[in-house]
């Protein structure tokens, strides 16, 4: 008889345990975060480490997640779009173009990637050194009334400012580049990126761009597909030229004699688009190369290493991989 209530309570636990268990499996389907909260989060970086140089563009692939319907980055609060990628043998995935800015501090900061599918989204740490580039010091000497501007001036100066502001203010949903890119004139790199600038023996804001000497009137071509989203007439930069190239990707042309499109055409790589001038702030024929990748001033020079040609994927890599990190197997950093 005492056999029996054992077996009878063994059963009647056994029962409470699978009904227990069967309340356990379902709560934590539902609520995952109550009860697993003592569960450390990823940390930070663990999908891959990158490196770069202020100034330079990084490329970033996310390998796979062939039903994600949006693929966007963070990185110092500055947004990065992704887009998609093929190539022939290799599986599909989203390319992000991570610009440095020339001014960025030197550190390590996380980029963190949000991968949608639906209404569901998966996050991607990285972790980005950002090293200091060795940056020229310029001096120059300009007429005065080129560097101390009047009241009447200044007026201008905010002006024109908050005229390229409005035009710039939303960027292209679609990648409208492709292939390769290409220098917009034959002519000598000053090399003059980041400089710190020294006018008549005051420093000045940093040069956000590369100026190319060329003769009077030389042809200058759009760098890579886009739409002329707005042409000037500045009191420094002159007569000049922005293309929207789509994803928060625009590239500026200055100092222009001649303007040879106008707001909203649609460019190709290698278009004429204008010729070169010393037209506003300038002492001499040059063209003035300026490009701005998702908010981040970056060399121009960069774009033309970027491995991509006829519109495929990468196949060489930019930022290689710390020593010692653990990568998803998900995210394939390319070095450059």
């Amino acid at each position: 008889m005492m056999m029996t209530a054992l077996k009878q309570t063994s059963s009647r636990f056994s029962r409470l345990d699978r009904t227990l268990i069967t309340a356990v499996v379902l709560l934590s389907s539902v609520f995952p975060v109550e009860l697993f909260s003592n569960t450390p989060p990823a940390p930070k970086g663990f999908d891959g480490q990158y490196s770069g140089k202020q100034g330079q563009v990084l490329v970033v692939k996310v390998k796979g997640e062939e039903q994600a319907t949006e693929v966007k980055g963070t990185f110092l609060s500055r947004t990065i779009p992704f887009f998609r990628e093929f190539r022939p043998g290799e599986p599909t995935g989203y390319v992000g173009l991570l610009g440095i800015d020339m001014q960025d501090e030197p550190g390590t900061y996380e980029f963190a990637v949000e991968v949608k599918q639906g209404e569901q989204a998966k996050q991607l740490s990285f972790n980005v050194l950002v090293a200091k580039e060795k940056f020229a010091v310029e001096h120059l000497k300009l007429p005065k009334e080129k560097v101390d501007l009047d009241e009447k001036s200044v007026a201008r100066w905010k002006a024109e400012q908050q005229l390229v502001q409005q035009a710039l203010a939303e960027n292209s949903r679609l990648k409208l580049w492709h292939s390769h890119f290409v220098e917009p004139v034959n002519g000598k790199r000053t090399g003059i990126f980041g400089s710190v600038r020294i006018m008549n023996g005051k420093p000045r804001n940093p040069h956000n761009g590369e100026d190319i000497g060329a003769p009077m009137g030389a042809d200058v071509a759009a760098t890579n597909d886009g739409i002329v989203r707005i042409t000037v007439d500045h009191i420094f930069s002159g007569k000049g030229v922005f293309i929207d190239h789509g994803l928060g990707f625009y590239t500026m042309y200055f100092h222009l004699s001649e303007v040879l499109v106008k707001d909203g055409d649609l460019v190709t790589a290698g278009q004429i688009i204008g010729k070169v001038g010393a037209t506003g702030r300038a002492t001499g024929p040059h063209l003035h190369w300026g490009v701005k990748l998702n908010g981040a001033r970056v060399n121009p020079y960069s774009l033309l290493d970027l491995p991509f040609k006829n519109g495929s994927t990468p196949a060489a890599t930019v930022a290689t991989p710390t020593p010692g990190a653990t990568p998803n197997p998900q995210a394939v950093p390319v070095k450059e």
